[in-house]
């Protein structure tokens, strides 16, 4: 090509290119891929639980225990593939006694794989530690929370609906119980609390609540050693109130393990305020306790069962223990000992025996024991003595 002043421009044309037969048909496919085709693959948005609409608040000692049903399903509404964390709000109320929204701060958080053991009758119970100092400083203060769950770090579920309530000094917990086992009964006793926890002289207290717990060693939901934070005694039971500062638990049974804890009780503001759990005390009562010496031992030489023979019949009054086994007799040619030789093996299951063994010519002193089931056997009772004669003929 040359381009020359006064001459027009000329233009080498070039054969016309050959493309392949496939090339428009694959360019189709091509555009159509590209505006049909989707992106990048996008995660699924995690799932948001349900709000709580049943908080529910009472002062429980030093603390306020919190309770509310844990939610099972999304807003989407499918059920979370696992308990989410709970994160437990306090805050303050304005002046016109509503919550103040911006005074609410995370107080405590539950993980999701620990909330399992905060659950008690179906519902999630935790209690918020106050200061007793706060109580002290503020008695009738009002505090109010809210709770709300979360499957996902990057979002919560709304908030649930708030509770509020006022506090109130309450006497310090019952530094210990002592238990003392007898035969029908543990028995309970504990000092009396003179101060509250901050230290203040205690209200007059009208009562004491006595709770309880069993524990089973194969039970892995058995109250543990330590609890964690905001976990009460787990099971504690109400057992019984006393006006006393001690009680007398006849429900118990041998060899089974409870634990129990003591609260106070004071009257407030038309209510009544129970102090936090005292120290537990855990008892296993063992039976060690052997049944009452049989009464009433008689005894009657009779005619054997073969001619020219004797035995020695014996009876006597029946024991009353709900866990008798049986009796042992015992005979000796010596007075004053019980003598080593059984008349039987076995334990006897009624309360009369005939010795066949007797000989002629001798003098034999019968005693008799009782013996429960758990091996305990009693003091003999009195004994009874039996000169053996010769038949007649």
């Amino acid at each position: 090509m040359e381009n020359r002043k006064g001459t027009g421009i000329h233009i080498a044309r070039r054969p016309a290119q050959i493309f392949p037969v496939f090339y428009f048909p694959f360019s189709i496919l091509l555009l159509t891929a590209g505006c049909g085709a989707p992106g990048d693959p996008v995660p699924p948005s995690p799932p948001v639980p349900v709000a709580i609409k049943d908080l529910a608040a009472h002062q429980a000692g030093d603390g306020v225990q919190l309770s509310f049903t844990l939610p099972a399903n999304s807003i989407s509404g499918e059920k979370l593939p696992a308990p989410p964390a709970v994160e437990i709000l306090r805050g303050a109320l304005k002046s016109d006694g509503s919550a103040d929204s911006k005074s609410f701060r995370v107080v405590y958080t539950i993980p999701g794989a620990l909330v399992e053991g905060y659950r008690a009758d179906g519902r999630v119970r935790f209690i918020d530690p106050i200061a007793p100092e706060e109580t002290k400083s503020h008695p009738g203060g009002a505090v109010t929370y809210v709770v709300r769950t979360r499957a996902s770090q990057k979002r919560a579920s709304a908030d649930s609906n708030a509770v509020s309530l006022r506090l109130f000094p309450v006497p310090a917990p019952i530094t210990s119980v002592e238990a003392h086992v007898t035969e029908s009964a543990v028995e309970l006793t504990w000092p009396v609390p003179a101060r509250t926890a901050a230290g203040e002289p205690v209200p007059a207290i009208t009562s004491y609540r006595i709770y309880r717990s069993e524990i089973h060693p194969s039970d892995p939901s058995s109250p543990p050693q330590d609890l964690p934070q905001g976990k009460s005694e787990s099971h504690a039971a109400p057992l019984a109130s006393s006006e006393t500062n001690s009680y007398r638990d006849t429900s118990i049974v041998f060899d089974h393990t409870y634990v129990y804890i003591v609260r106070s009780v004071i009257p407030v503001a038309d209510d009544e305020l129970e102090s936090s759990d005292s120290q537990p005390v855990t008892v296993t009562p063992r039976d060690t306790f052997p049944p009452a010496a049989p009464q009433g031992l008689v005894a009657a030489l009779l005619p054997g069962p073969a001619p020219v023979t004797v035995l020695v019949e014996l009876s006597w009054s029946i024991n009353l223990e709900t866990d008798l086994a049986g009796y042992r007799v015992y005979r000796s040619e010596q007075e004053g000992g019980r003598g080593q030789q059984l008349l039987t093996p076995d334990l006897l299951p009624t309360p009369a025996v005939r010795d066949t063994s007797v000989v002629p010519g001798h003098r034999y002193w019968y005693t008799v024991t009782a013996v429960d089931r758990a091996g305990n056997e009693s003091a003999p009772g009195a004994p009874v003595v039996v000169d053996v004669t010769q038949p007649s003929p």
